[in-house]
C-alpha cells in the first residue's frame, strides 16, 4: 500500500487542507475536525482501495482504514499544520450541534492521541503481571520497578497529558493548559498533603486531593482556561500576550483549580462512577447484558466515548467493571468473524477478510474491520452479535470482573482483568457462541446463501453460444464449466471501467464489470435476486443473485451529491426481483444540467467462488441482453 498517495486522496477527497480543522488518529481510523463536512466526498471515500468505511459521529469525520492508520496519518501531517486557530466546523459552517454530541466530540478528541500511550502503558503492565505471577521477575526488584515506571507513567500524569490534548481540542494554549495540569502533581503542591486541613490560599481554605490519574478535575479546569484565555487575549496589548496571557492565566487557574474545579471535578467523578457501580450492584446481569450485547453499537455510534472517563476513573481506584463487561462483545465480534471464516468455505475472498481480521481482533483487540466488514455488511449476524456479547457481559457483571489497567480487549491482556477465571470463561463463550450460531444460521438470508438452480452446469463439449467471448476449453467429457449471466440493466453504450472518470471504477477497485451510458432512464434487475442495499438518495443499487453473486448498479459518477433529485427507485430493501424488473427510474437530461456524467457501472463487487468475468463485445446494448458472463 502506497501510504503517501492514500493520504493524499483523503485529504483531497475530504474537502482539501483548506476543509481541515484538526486531525488526530486512534488504533484504526483517522478522525476529522472539518469546517464543512458536506465537502467530503464520502462515497468515493468508501469505495477507496484500503479505506473500510466512513463514519460520522461525535462531530468528527472519521475514516476507518485499519491497522495502517498511523502511517498514513504520518505520511498526511508531514509538511502538513492541522488545527491551529481555526474555528472549530460548527462555528465554520453555522451548523447546530447538540450539547451531548459536542461533550462527545471533546473528550474523543482529547483521548484519541493518548489511547496508544495508555494502551501500550496497560499492555506492558499485563505483561509484568505475567511474568511476576510466573515467578520470573519479582515485584521488588529494580528491573520490575522501572519497566512498572513506564507503565504508570503515563495514568499517573494524565492531567498533564490531558491538559496538553484538551488544550489543543478547545483551541487554548496546550503547553499552559499541561502546566496548570502538572501544577496540581508539583512536589511542592503534593507536599501541603501532608499539612491536612490546615493549607490555605489567601485566607481561603483550600481541600487537598490527590489528582493523579484523574480526569474530571482537568477537564473542568481546562474548559474553563479555554474561555479565560481568548477574554485574555482580547483585553491584553499583542505585543505583551507573549508573556502577560500565560502568566495571569496560571496565577488565576491554578489556584482556582486547587480551590475549587479541583475538589469540585473530582466529587464529580466519585458521584458518576458510584452511580455506575450501584446500578452494575443493583442487577450486574442487566448491566452486563446492556454493555456486553450492545456496545458494538455505541462504538459505532462514538457513544463509547461518554464511558472512557469513568473508566480511567474506576481504574485510579482499583478497577474498571464496565469494560470488563463491554470485551465480552469485542470476542463475540471476533467469534462472528471466525464463525463466517469457517462457513465461506467457496468464497476464498470473504474467507481470507474473515480469518484476517479475527486473527487481528484476538491479537491486538482491533475489531473495527470486523464491524464494518462483516457485521454492519452480512446484517443477519446482528442478533448473534448482541446475544453472545449479552451472555459473556452477564457472566462479568454478575461476577463482579474488573478491568485493572486501561488495555485493548485481546488475549495478551487477560491477567489484567480479575478475577481472571471467571473473565476467561465469559469472553470464551462469548466466543464460542457467536462462532457456533453464525456456522449454525450462516451470514446471509437463506436466498443468498442457496445457489441458483439457473447456475449451469454443462460440459465443456457442450458450452451453449453467447454473445460473450469465452475461452476455448480443451475437449474433455470430465471437465466441467459453471456460468452466471448477468443482463444488462440499461439501454445505452457499453463502455470500458478503465474509461471512467472515477478512479475507484477505473481502477478495478470496486471489482470487474462494465459501464453503460444510459439513453433510456429505467434500471431494471440485471438478475434473478434480492435487493440487499439502496441507496437513500437513489442513486445506487446492490443485489444479489441466487447464486450468491453480488452486483453493484452506480448510475453516474458522484450523483450522491444531489440528494436523491431526479431519482426514483420503484423498490425497496429486501425485495425478491426478477430479471427484467423495474428497479429505479431516473431522468437523464436533469442529472446532465445539473453537471454530472449519466454513465454507470455495472460491477460484479462479490462471488461465492473465485471466478472469471467476461464482458460482451456488443457495442450498444438493449436491456435485458447478456452484459456479461461469470465463468467458474
Amino acid at each position: 500500500m502506497d501510504h503517501k498517495k492514500m493520504g493524499d486522496d483523503i485529504v483531497r477527497l475530504v474537502g482539501g487542507e483548506a476543509n481541515i480543522n484538526g486531525l488526530v488518529h486512534c488504533a484504526t481510523r483517522l478522525r476529522f475536525d472539518l469546517k464543512d463536512s458536506k465537502k467530503a466526498e464520502r462515497e468515493t471515500l468508501e469505495k477507496h482501495d484500503g479505506i473500510i468505511t466512513v463514519v460520522e459521529s461525535g462531530g468528527q469525520f472519521q475514516v476507518v482504514i485499519g491497522s495502517n492508520v498511523a502511517h498514513v496519518y504520518a505520511e498526511i501531517m508531514k509538511n502538513r499544520d492541522f488545527g491551529g486557530d481555526s474555528s472549530s466546523s460548527a462555528e465554520s459552517t453555522g451548523e447546530k450541534t447538540s450539547v451531548l454530541s459536542k461533550v462527545f466530540e471533546i473528550i474523543s478528541g482529547s483521548f484519541s492521541p493518548l489511547i496508544p500511550a495508555m494502551a501500550g502503558s496497560g499492555m506492558l503492565k499485563a505483561l509484568l503481571t505475567v511474568l511476576t505471577m510466573l515467578g520470573w521477575m519479582s515485584d521488588t526488584s529494580d528491573t520490575y520497578l522501572i519497566l512498572s515506571a513506564a507503565g504508570n507513567a503515563v495514568f499517573y500524569f494524565l492531567p498533564i497529558f490531558l491538559g496538553i490534548t484538551l488544550g489543543m481540542k478547545l483551541k487554548a494554549n496546550p503547553y499552559v493548559a499541561g502546566v496548570i495540569g502538572a501544577a496540581l502533581m508539583e512536589p511542592n503542591f503534593t507536599g501541603l498533603m501532608d499539612k491536612g486541613s490546615d493549607v490555605s490560599f489567601l485566607g481561603i481554605p483550600v481541600v487537598m486531593m490527590n489528582y493523579s490519574a484523574s480526569v474530571f478535575p482537568i477537564f473542568i479546569s481546562i474548559s474553563i482556561y479555554a474561555v479565560l484565555d481568548k477574554l485574555l487575549k482580547k483585553i491584553i496589548l499583542k505585543d505583551l500576550q507573549l508573556f502577560l496571557v500565560p502568566m495571569i492565566a496560571l496565577m488565576i487557574m491554578v489556584p482556582l483549580s486547587a480551590m475549587a474545579f479541583g475538589p469540585f471535578g473530582t466529587t464529580v467523578g466519585d458521584w458518576i462512577s458510584s452511580g455506575v457501580t450501584w446500578l452494575i450492584g443493583v442487577s450486574g446481569i442487566l448491566s452486563g447484558i446492556v454493555l456486553g450485547g450492545f456496545m458494538t453499537f455505541m462504538v459505532v455510534f462514538g457513544l463509547h466515548w461518554g464511558f472512557t472517563p469513568i473508566t480511567i476513573q474506576n481504574i485510579g481506584v482499583g478497577g474498571d467493571p464496565i469494560e470488563a463487561m463491554a470485551a465480552a462483545a469485542v470476542f463475540a465480534q471476533i467469534g462472528v468473524a471466525f464463525g463466517i471464516f469457517l462457513k465461506a468455505k467457496k468464497n476464498k475472498t470473504l474467507r481470507t477478510l474473515a480469518g484476517s481480521t479475527s486473527l487481528t481482533g484476538l491479537l491486538a483487540g482491533v475489531t473495527e474491520p470486523i464491524v464494518y466488514g462483516l457485521i454492519l455488511r452480512y446484517k443477519r449476524v446482528i442478533p448473534i452479535v448482541v446475544i453472545a456479547g449479552a451472555i459473556g457481559g452477564a457472566i462479568n457483571g454478575h461476577f463482579g470482573v474488573k478491568m485493572t489497567a486501561y488495555v485493548f480487549h485481546n488475549i495478551f491482556a487477560i491477567p489484567v482483568y480479575t478475577p481472571t477465571v471467571v473473565y476467561v470463561i465469559a469472553i470464551a463463550c462469548s466466543f464460542a457462541v457467536a462462532a457456533v450460531l453464525t456456522v449454525m444460521f450462516g451470514y446471509e438470508s437463506k436466498t443468498k446463501d442457496t445457489v441458483s438452480e439457473k447456475n449451469e452446469s454443462v460440459s465443456s463439449t457442450s458450452v451453449e453460444s453467447t454473445p460473450v467471448d469465452l475461452p476455448l476449453v480443451p475437449e474433455t467429457n470430465t471437465t466441467e464449466i459453471k456460468k452466471e449471466q448477468i443482463y444488462s440493466p440499461l439501454t445505452g453504450k457499453a463502455v470500458a471501467l478503465s474509461t471512467i472518470n472515477d478512479p475507484a471504477f477505473s481502477t478495478g477497485a470496486m471489482g470487474k464489470g462494465l459501464a453503460i451510458v444510459p439513453e433510456i432512464g429505467e434500471v431494471v434487475a440485471p438478475v434473478d435476486g434480492v435487493v440487499t442495499s439502496l441507496f437513500p438518495t437513489g442513486h445506487a443499487i446492490g443485489l444479489t443473485t441466487n447464486a450468491g453473486t453480488e452486483i453493484l448498479i452506480h448510475i453516474g459518477i458522484n450523483t450522491v451529491a444531489l440528494k436523491g433529485k431526479h431519482f426514483n427507485p420503484v423498490v425497496q430493501e429486501g425485495d425478491i426481483v426478477r430479471q427484467g424488473d423495474l428497479l429505479i427510474q431516473f431522468e437523464i437530461d436533469k442529472i446532465k444540467e445539473a453537471g454530472y456524467e449519466t454513465v454507470t457501472p455495472v460491477i460484479v463487487t462479490l462471488t461465492q467462488q473465485e471466478v472469471d468475468v467476461f464482458e460482451t463485445t456488443q457495442e450498444h446494448v438493449q436491456k435485458n441482453d447478456v452484459l456479461l458472463t461469470l465463468v467458474v
